[in-house]
């Protein structure tokens, strides 16, 4: 917590402000707007809710075909199980890790042939790195497929001086507990299309219909945020620069101290992609990476593996996908290191000679 948050949550509580309505909500959705650069946002209870209603707000349903990117959490492929739609996993390319042109292009055409023009494309920005968003949005409008943005992880990324999460037709944000801000749980919608936005604010409030009476002509859910939650949002919307500027710190540590052992990479972008780096990711040849993560866990210390592939996973490995052998490449090598906001330099010291010691040993 950055200290701030109390302000607004006294003032929910001194109002009576407490439910999925009020003051808090509709001024964390304009600050949202306000920071990321969209026309308008919807404050919903979690990421996941957000990709649910915007595949919704899309009319996506039973039998259409969505391209997602494999490597990412199930929170991104799950959604389209939702609606009844049937996820197709896209492989990932070798520099930032996300979604690979080459391959999305090759199931589209795939589809197309078949008669199915997918409805929509996932793009997933893993670890607040963005994704190859020229070479996707070229695809998308090339062959008139909406895109989605899952920027549950990248809240303060940018895509050539501008914010990701802007690009899509969609652009989704997660706050759960371990984002770079948080509202203890929750997420946002984004979008340019007032339409999308209005149905999607719709179908999160149960569907009801603007009468005196309870009145519903489509079967909603209860995915809006709660008045206190947007408070403790706006409080830490204040401080969101200085915890990108954090997590930023922790990656550049990491890579100066660690680059020097052999073997080691790490998560990159191109020139003008600005990551928030909210997680420090890394792959290490080898059987090493089992090796460091016991190492670390030796101390106390957590670490992470990489997000297994969607279609290694074993409720969706008998979906089809497209693309090489990347994402479990990465998955294999794969170790994301603390990266916490409030990481001392003693910390970081820690951590880096108890990995430095793995190689020298």
């Amino acid at each position: 917590m950055s200290g701030r948050e109390m302000k607004y949550i006294q003032e929910a509580f001194d109002s009576n402000w407490i439910a999925h309505i009020g003051p808090n909500i509709d001024a964390f959705e304009a600050e949202l707007c306000q920071y990321t650069g969209s026309k308008y946002a919807l404050a919903v209870s979690s990421g996941t809710a957000a990709i649910h209603l915007a595949l919704l707000a899309m009319g996506i349903g039973k039998g259409d075909i969505v391209l997602c990117q494999s490597l990412t959490f199930v929170a991104t492929a799950n959604p389209i199980m939702y609606v009844g739609a049937t996820p197709v996993f896209i492989d990932s390319e070798a520099t930032t890790w996300n979604m690979c042109p080459n391959a999305l292009e090759d199931a589209i055409l795939h589809y197309l042939q078949m008669g199915q023009k997918p409805k929509a494309v996932i793009v997933m920005h893993l670890y607040g790195m963005p994704a190859m968003l020229d070479e996707i949005l070229y695809l998308c409008r090339k062959y008139g497929i909406p895109l989605i943005e899952d920027a549950a992880e990248a809240l303060g990324s940018e895509y050539k001086g501008r914010k990701v999460g802007t690009f899509g037709d969609i652009g989704i944000f997660s706050f759960n507990g371990n984002k770079i801000i948080t509202t203890s749980g929750g997420g946002a919608l984004l979008s340019d299309n007032a339409g999308l936005v209005e149905k999607a604010r719709f179908l999160a409030t149960q569907a009801r219909e603007p009468v005196a009476h309870y009145e519903h002509s489509a079967v909603g859910y209860n995915y809006r945020m709660s008045n206190v939650c947007a408070g403790i949002g706006r409080g830490q919307l204040e401080v969101v620069g200085e915890r990108v500027w954090m997590r930023r710190g922790n990656f550049q540590f990491y890579q100066i101290s660690l680059h020097k052992n052999p073997g080691i990479d790490f998560q990159d972008g191109a020139i003008d992609m600005f990551s928030n780096r909210w997680l420090t990711a890394l792959t290490i040849a080898g059987e090493c990476p089992s090796l460091v993560h016991n190492a670390l866990l030796a101390n106390g210390i957590e670490s992470r593996p990489v997000w297994k592939p969607m279609h290694c996973q074993q409720i969706y490995k008998t979906l089809p996908r497209f693309g090489g052998s990347v994402s479990e490449r990465l998955f294999h090598q794969g170790l994301c290191l603390p990266s916490g906001s409030n990481l001392s330099d003693d910390d970081r010291k820690l951590i880096a000679s108890i990995v430095d010691d793995c190689f020298k040993t």
